[in-house]
């Protein structure tokens, strides 16, 4: 005797398609009507799914849209099903500054060498331990004595302009890009790369083209699965693998020095010095008394430096000149005031020289407003925490609204450094607001910048990027006028936004001319 078997494969598709459909019908109905965020304003479509998100972030244009969000909804958006976007002073503070929230899980995108570097540890007391050790390195008095090597660096950069100067356009992403991993690479390691020197030759610097992958290699990281990761990576494509393996990269060329400064500091080779480099504090630095940093921890730490320091100081220079290109108004004042500051054009002033210029400061900080290197949404997570009596989660208030634990909470300088109240043509780069008024006005904007991040959590090379910005710009501006060829236009140089910015053209030409 046959039996028929009652439960066929295809009732049983039938049966696994219709429970995921129920499924994702009641997240869909929950995550709209009853979820604790339900009642912040922002399009239906983000708070059901994350995918509207990433789909901004795949057309690299997340920071646009979500300041278009707060024009439609206001100071506070629902940007996803868990994630809330803000664009308020108070809030900022109580979450970066006073609450110190720990980051998000997004950072561990941007881990090196498969580990933790200051700016991926999420929690506030572990990455507190890991600043310790290269803080002393930032200090303002420390990176002025690293000044002759930046001066060197940006006097290979004049003379490679000098060579091109009115035969062709200049590529300043790369260049400025190579002037910056120089000057990183010798204050912290204290070693001569001559990625300058490299680039002006048509030389391929493999760590300067590693470090400029990175951002990109972390974008689509942040977005597909690990496991697809590993697949996507094998991609027979020899550009698409080595943007890939820029990580290896990076990590074979730290670790070289590592290991290198550390013979030589056992060996008695390095003598005492004021000037140390980076890579020497942190052989030196001790997590406790009994616990050295270990070897993984410092790769990472210096790896992850290496790309925070290069390419964003080479993005934020390559827009400062490209505003110049186009506003010869303003490159005249800066002219008119460095001529005076430096009557040897090839002489570069100390930099408390150019601390006290108010027109080449004021541009330096409306380039920062405008042209945030890194403008994007800084997560944190509400935490997990109890009232007084200790029985219940207590709720996190955000400009009126409840949010519980694990939600994800974000502001973005793209839009704090736009708000129009507070910056009138927000859009408009201009030098001037920062000289034309009165102090409260003053207090108020700097209130409101924060191109290095803000709270804790700032940048902790911010004043080594400030000096280059200074030093290249004075230098640069004193000894040429600068041009924009045709190809370097409003639309090769629309600003896309990758968790950095850059130009929509993926370059930035420009032509410098040797003044009379």
């Amino acid at each position: 005797m046959v039996f028929a078997v009652p439960f066929s494969l295809h009732n049983l598709f039938l049966g696994l398609t219709s429970a995921a459909s129920t499924y994702i019908v009641i997240r869909f109905f929950y995550n709209l009507f009853l979820s604790p965020l339900s009642t912040i304003p922002g399009p239906w479509y983000a708070a059901v799914s994350d995918l509207w998100l990433n789909f901004n972030v795949v057309r690299l244009r997340q920071c646009r849209t979500v300041q278009e969000l707060f024009e439609m909804y206001g100071p506070v958006v629902r940007v996803g099903p868990n994630k809330i976007v803000f664009r308020d002073i108070s809030t900022m503070r109580s979450i970066y500054c006073v609450h110190k929230f720990d980051k998000g899980s997004y950072y561990k995108c941007l881990c090196t060498n498969n580990n933790d570097h200051a700016m991926t540890t999420l929690d506030h007391a572990h990455h507190l331990t890991r600043r310790r050790g290269y803080a002393p390195h930032y200090t303002p008095a420390n990176v002025a004595k690293f000044q002759p090597e930046m001066h060197e660096s940006m006097c290979e950069v004049l003379s490679v302009l000098d060579n091109i100067a009115g035969k062709a356009s200049t590529e300043c992403l790369a260049l400025f890009r190579h002037l910056m991993v120089d000057v990183m690479v010798s204050s912290s390691y204290g070693y001569r790369l001559g990625a300058v020197t490299k680039w002006a030759m048509d030389v391929e610097d493999p760590l300067s083209t590693a470090i400029n992958d990175f951002p990109k290699r972390g974008t689509f990281r942040s977005i597909i699965p690990s496991w697809a990761w590993k697949l996507v990576c094998r991609f027979p494509n020899a550009r698409w693998k080595q943007m890939c393996d820029s990580d290896k990269i990076m990590a074979q060329f730290v670790s070289s020095r590592v290991y290198e400064m550390r013979a030589q500091m056992n060996a008695g080779k390095i003598s005492e010095s004021e000037k140390i480099p980076m890579l020497q504090r942190l052989l030196q630095y001790r997590y406790s008394s009994e616990e050295p940093m270990p070897d993984h921890d410092i790769i990472s730490e210096c790896m992850g430096h290496l790309i925070a320091g290069s390419d964003t100081s080479s993005i934020s220079l390559s827009f400062l000149f490209w505003e110049l290109s186009r506003r010869p108004e303003i490159l005249k004042k800066l002219q008119a005031e460095l001529d005076e500051a430096m009557p040897d054009p090839r002489t570069i002033p100390d930099i408390s020289v150019l601390q006290e210029l108010p027109y080449l400061n004021a541009f330096i900080k409306e380039g920062l407003r405008v042209y945030s290197a890194v403008p994007g949404l800084l997560e944190r997570v509400v935490p997990n925490s109890t009232t007084k009596s200790g029985d219940q989660d207590e709720i996190f208030d955000l400009m009126g609204y409840a949010l519980p634990p694990g939600t994800i909470v974000s502001t973005q300088a793209w839009s704090v450094q736009r708000d129009s109240t507070i910056f009138p043509s927000p859009d408009t780069f201009l030098p001037e607001r920062w000289l034309e008024c009165s102090q409260a006005e003053l207090v108020t904007m700097n209130q409101h910048m924060m191109p290095f991040g803000t709270g804790t959590r700032v940048c902790g090379g911010k004043t080594l990027a400030q000096v280059m910005l200074r030093i290249t710009t004075a230098a640069v501006v004193r000894n040429f006028n600068i041009a924009a060829p045709v190809e370097t236009n409003e639309r090769s140089m629309e600003i896309k936004d990758s968790f950095v910015i850059f130009p929509a053209s993926m370059e930035c030409k420009l032509i410098f001319l040797p003044r009379n």
